[in-house]
């Protein structure tokens, strides 16, 4: 079975190839990011990515195709990591939920009348939820920190 860890950032680079390549005889992957504490660290179990408005995510899911890439990859970087990433959309539109955004209104559609729209939206996240175990949750600005920190505690 793989396991997942992180490397800290501030790990000089070149200096650790004997162990980069243990990891890897060993069936571990290793991810660099900066770390509070320690050299080497086991995910966290879970994360939350925030987004500021529907807008945001549908942008990410909808946009472009480098736009799409980017945030799938993040996507399957937390399912191979074994991290559960929450996904919580901040709006003031009275979106509560997945199945809410059936009669949201991209507001882009003015521009790029081809732009995603509620109904779209909707499923394409209801398959990723499906496809990486990621999970969409809906919040009104003022509710997102103690949300975060109830995810987080769980």
């Amino acid at each position: 079975m793989s396991i997942y860890i992180i490397e800290d950032s501030r790990q000089q680079a070149g200096k650790h190839e004997i162990k980069h390549k243990q990891f890897s005889s060993m069936d571990v992957f290793f991810h660099r990011c900066k770390l509070p504490v320690g050299d080497y660290s086991l995910p966290p179990e879970r994360a939350v990515d925030t987004k500021a408005s529907i807008s945001e995510i549908a942008q990410n899911i909808g946009g472009g195709k480098a736009e799409h890439k980017r945030f799938i990859n993040e996507l399957k970087l937390a399912q191979d990591l074994g991290t559960k990433l929450y996904i919580l959309v901040e709006n003031t539109e009275g979106v509560a939920d997945i199945d809410s955004l059936q009669s949201w209104k991209n507001p882009r559609t003015e521009y790029s009348p081809n732009c995603i729209q509620g109904p779209r939206l909707a499923k394409a996240m209801h398959t990723i939820e499906g496809r990486y175990g990621c999970t969409f949750l809906f919040c009104r600005p003022e509710e997102a920190a103690q949300l975060i920190v109830n995810l987080l505690k769980e």
